[in-house]
């Protein structure tokens, strides 16, 4: 198989992952064949059929005793997500498309999440009042009426209604950086308004309920610098059911509040084991270690399917007995790729890179494959490309991501660190880069590259790449480490972080000043931070891609920048794509982006 050919099949890799599983065994899951994620229903017996065949990506849920499916889809990457009904009594012979869905909850000017489902109900936040503020409804399918539960304002990221479908639990973004908050509001709650200290820098998440409905049963750092799985009354009062003091876990409750799986975070992949409800170990699941992991129960939790990725599987899918912890694999993005691709994949090995005041920075290394002259053997020191993640409130993982993986097997050896402000390495790691402290994961960038000679890596030919916040970093980095870097790709970055602020959607911005600062009172520590005022330095090519849709990181924030280095002689390509958003989600725009910056380091690189 020649280069491009390996390189283009590589970048097309399909992927799998799961979204529901209802009683029946039936699991209801996404697969990208048609260039988006698309709805797929397996059955036990293996057989799938496709479900449908939106202009964009999808997910979705069952009904709990209905044979009925309820769609998220928002229109070209806008997410302004809307809700729609699928009728599956009898499967489609085709994929439906728009015309096969019936609207349940519409107004293509705001956002509606899917939170939780019930047999006659659906819960779901909308920002549909005020279009910053989101408020929590429950829907009745039958009678179509609607109930607010929760009209408190503020970041809805998660909603769970109780056994009793009277209270619910509605999980939030607070004020301080990357933490959350619980608030708890219904009929059978004495004081409706916050479970959780609102002023405290604690991140919870996942929340399920109790059997009795007497707590929250959630992963949380409260009190700690690790997330442990935790128990939160209805009074108010914690309690650790499971921990270990030197990694994050995540939790799954069963629907019936009787059982959880727990997943243990170590360098960036989990492992997995079901639990009693009192934290009481029972066994390890027959699963192998994954990133980008889900777990789902059954609505009687008798059923329960778990899906992820790695370096090496693009997408796999494991139906998963809870008596046991035997797997059977449903559904393996892998099994589907040429043997030539799945050859010339590779594992990263991990890192602990020094930094400039003792601390060490987390990174995975994958070894760039020899070719010509690019390689880093006996031609000497090899090309590299720093590959930073999104967030900051995010963390790389060991997932699969087939950009990383072209790199590494067009010859580029390719880093992808955790730099300060990330998650997965406990509380005071990812509260490093906080307001103040902003341009302390800049600088981090610049001892990744003194470690680069200790590699056998050439610091004369290293770039950076990175999406969203690690495209903000990319631009931070030619524009105030300007003597370092011999390319950048920017994907969806901010280069002003006073404008990105301004410009964002205005249901975001609160949360995003929560960790680079306000307008109002970090205005010159945002100048400071942002690359645009550092643009006569920048002496780097740059490679641009956006979405013209973006409500996160404007289209406007890449036109300002590219315009700027091409009126100054810096060559620069500016990629946009009119029917994308945050980044890009089909795969016809990712084939003509990707090998197109591929081919660009490799043109200023090697």
């Amino acid at each position: 198989m020649d280069s491009t050919t390996l390189l283009r099949d590589l970048l097309s890799a399909r992927t799998w992952t799961a979204f529901d599983v209802d009683d029946q065994g039936r699991v209801l899951a996404g697969h990208d064949e048609l260039g988006t994620v698309q709805l797929i229903e397996i059955t036990p017996d293996g057989t799938a059929t496709a479900l449908t065949a939106l202009p964009g990506r999808c997910s979705g849920r069952y009904l709990p005793g209905r044979r009925q499916v309820v769609v998220q889809h928002d229109n070209g990457g806008d997410e302004k997500s809307q809700l729609s009904l699928l009728e599956i009594d009898a499967l489609p012979t085709e994929p439906v498309g728009l015309d096969g869905l019936t609207a349940l909850v519409h107004d293509p000017a705001y956002m509606h999440d899917l939170r939780d489902v019930t047999a006659s109900s659906v819960l779901y936040s909308t920002n549909r009042r005020d279009g910053v503020d989101m408020d929590v409804l429950v829907r009745n399918l039958d009678s179509e009426d609607e109930r607010t539960l929760h009209e408190a304002g503020g970041y809805v990221v998660g909603a769970v209604l109780d056994h009793a479908q009277q209270d619910v639990a509605v999980l939030r973004l607070s004020l301080q950086p990357n933490s959350t908050v619980l608030d708890l509001r219904g009929p059978g709650v004495d004081a409706p308004g916050p479970l959780s200290d609102p002023d405290e820098h604690a991140f919870h998440d996942m929340p399920g309920w109790s059997a009795d409905d007497s707590a929250l049963i959630l992963t949380s750092n409260h009190g700690r610098e690790f997330a442990a799985v935790q128990s939160l009354a209805r009074d108010g009062s914690w309690r650790v059911l499971v921990a270990d003091e030197g990694h994050d876990l995540v939790c799954w409750v069963s629907p019936e509040g009787e059982a959880m799986i727990v997943g243990t975070l170590a360098d960036g992949i989990l492992t997995f084991a079901s639990h009693d409800m009192d934290g009481t170990h029972r066994r390890a699941l027959a699963v192998p270690a994954l990133a980008a992991a889900s777990v789902h129960w059954s609505p009687d939790s008798a059923h329960l399917v778990v899906s992820g990725t790695s370096p090496t599987e693009p997408g796999v899918i494991y139906r998963v007995d809870v008596e046991t912890g035997e797997a059977t694999l449903l559904r393996s993005s892998a099994d589907s790729l040429p043997r030539e691709v799945r050859d010339a994949l590779t594992e990263p090995s991990t890192h602990r890179i020094p930094a400039r005041d003792g601390e060490e920075i987390p990174c995975f290394r994958y070894a760039g494959a020899p070719v010509g002259d690019s390689g880093g053997s006996a031609q000497g020191p090899g090309p590299s490309v720093l590959f930073i993640h999104g967030g900051p409130e995010s963390a790389a993982t060991r997932n699969w991501h087939a950009v990383i993986q072209a790199l590494a097997v067009s010859g580029l050896t390719v880093l992808v660190p955790n730099v300060r402000g990330s998650t997965g390495y406990g509380k005071r790691w990812y509260s490093l880069d906080d307001v103040d402290l902003r341009l302390e994961s800049v600088a981090d960038l610049a001892d990744i590259h003194a470690w680069l000679s200790t590699q056998h890596l050439d610091p004369t030919r290293a770039a950076l790449w990175g999406g969203s916040y690690g495209g903000y970093m990319v631009l931070a980095g030619v524009s105030m480490q300007p003597n370092l870097w011999a390319a950048g790709v920017d994907i969806v970055g901010m280069s002003s972080l006073v404008t990105f602020l301004e410009n964002t959607s205005a249901y975001r911005r609160a949360y995003r000043e929560r960790e680079y600062g306000s307008l109002e009172s970090h205005r010159d520590l945002l100048q400071r931070a942002s690359p645009i005022t550092y643009l006569d330095q920048i002496v780097a090519p740059l490679f641009a891609i956006h979405g013209a849709n973006d409500p996160r990181v404007p289209l406007s924030e890449a036109r300002r920048i590219v315009a700027a280095l091409e009126a100054k002689g810096v060559p620069c390509d500016l990629r946009v794509y009119e029917d994308e958003g945050h980044g890009l989600a089909k795969r016809v725009n990712r084939l003509d982006a990707f090998p197109a910056a591929i081919d660009f380091l490799h043109r200023h690189l090697t």
